[in-house]
């Protein structure tokens, strides 16, 4: 566990004031528990001789996998990539807390947005039908009496596209895949599972933050702790 101050903790407190009034869905006491969560990662990752100023790849990884379940590294990448607002290969303490804002209580809308994103591998603004095929090869399982599996993915792509690409272009654009996700939801993650499912939310979410009784009234109480 670690300790903090009360130094620490009025500059937490200020911190969360402002990321409040940039991040929709969490509370101030809520996005107070978050970044406490976010020292202690980093804190671990330091202690491990890792970058001091973000949470690197490795450490994201790690939360990704242990916490929210994802295990295909290609989605885990684009994931990593939809925190990492600026590129830089570090996600900061505003991005951990943006980045969680979508992945745990986003709208469909800002869904849609961080999907699409992930499944943009090499952020052109547009996926292309290699992509697609890249990414089906690492999500789908193949079936043991299967001859060719390229062959059953070529297929499964040009059925996606004729559903998808409305403008008949070639490539799904942005557009394109709001208008499809809208029109059936359960096409949000049809490239490979880049959400945490909603059992894993609430456990991360009983996890940070740990409500308690206080004085009579419901209040949040942060603990930190290793993501564990």
């Amino acid at each position: 566990m670690l300790q903090m101050s009360a130094k620490s903790r009025k500059a937490t407190q200020a911190q969360a004031e402002t990321l409040a009034k940039k991040v929709e869905h969490f509370t101030k006491i809520e996005i107070e528990c978050l970044i406490q969560t976010f020292n202690v990662l980093q804190a671990e990752q330091v202690g491990r001789g890792k970058a001091s100023h973000g949470l690197d790849r490795w450490t994201f990884r790690g939360v990704l996998q242990n916490i929210f379940g994802l295990t295909n590294a290609m989605m885990i990448d684009g994931v990593f990539r939809s925190f990492d607002k600026d590129g830089d290969g570090i996600i900061n303490v505003e991005e951990w807390i943006e980045g969680l804002s979508v992945l745990l209580r986003g709208t469909l809308d800002e869904k849609i947005k961080h999907c699409f994103q992930v499944y943009d591998l090499n952020d052109d603004k547009v996926i292309a039908r290699e992509e697609i095929c890249h990414m089906l090869k690492q999500s789908l399982l193949k079936q043991p009496n299967e001859e060719d599996p390229d062959e059953a993915i070529k297929d499964v792509v040009e059925i996606t596209m004729k559903r998808m690409d409305h403008d008949h272009d070639g490539l799904l654009s942005f557009k394109d895949f709001e208008k499809s996700v809208q029109k059936e939801n359960l096409l949000l993650e049809a490239f490979g599972t880049c959400l945490p499912d909603p059992t894993r939310i609430e456990k991360f979410e009983h996890l940070v933050f740990q409500e308690q009784q206080e004085q009579g009234n419901n209040s949040y109480s942060c603990t930190p702790s290793t993501l564990s």
